[in-house]
């Protein structure tokens, strides 16, 4: 029975460390604070996504999850905060394809390779006033995504996507 215990007790210590420092443990904390649009694309949509461009049909054809966050990010330290939860989400898991600082300002393409392809790009973008993160879980082509990396279409990405959503969806007024 104690062994029981401390194997169970072991394996929740695990679990709940594996997951912390997550794309889905920060997707599901921010979606529901205030101001933020969260989208997260089913496969069934993924086909109208990939008609915005061949880039995109070519990219968007294996994805298996997308989601675009925007979230305010007005003051320094609620950017200091985000920026650190960014930080620790890509920390020792991801390869930093391009990153620029500019201040307390960021722009970083990160993926996770396994062998010869790269399976997640996450994008990751803070002016001071909004946050915003694209992440792509598949198998893509690190050629093709260093490419669209180091001409900023995965940032012209995210505004499609909200426009392609926001045309479609309906606004909540107060």
């Amino acid at each position: 029975m104690i062994r029981y215990i401390i194997a169970l007790s072991l394996l929740l210590v695990f679990s709940s460390c594996s997951s912390y420092n997550s794309i889905d443990t920060f997707y599901n904390a921010h979606k529901n604070d205030n101001q933020v649009t969260a989208v997260r694309v089913p496969q069934f949509m993924l086909n109208m996504i990939s008609e915005i461009s061949p880039e995109m049909q070519a990219l968007v054809g294996t994805t298996k999850d997308l989601r675009y966050m925007q979230f305010p990010s007005a003051t320094a330290s609620r950017t200091q905060f985000l920026n650190q939860q960014m930080n620790d989400i890509t920390g020792n898991s991801f390869i930093e394809v391009f990153r620029k600082n500019d201040e307390l300002k960021r722009n970083v393409v990160s993926v996770r390779e396994k062998k010869n392809s790269v399976k997640e790009i996450l994008i990751y973008n803070n002016d001071n006033q909004t946050g915003s993160f694209l992440y792509f879980n598949g198998d893509f082509d690190p050629v093709k995504v260093r490419e669209m990396a180091k001409n900023e279409q995965f940032t012209k990405f995210g505004s499609n996507i909200i426009s392609q959503f926001g045309s479609s969806t309906q606004v909540i007024n107060n």
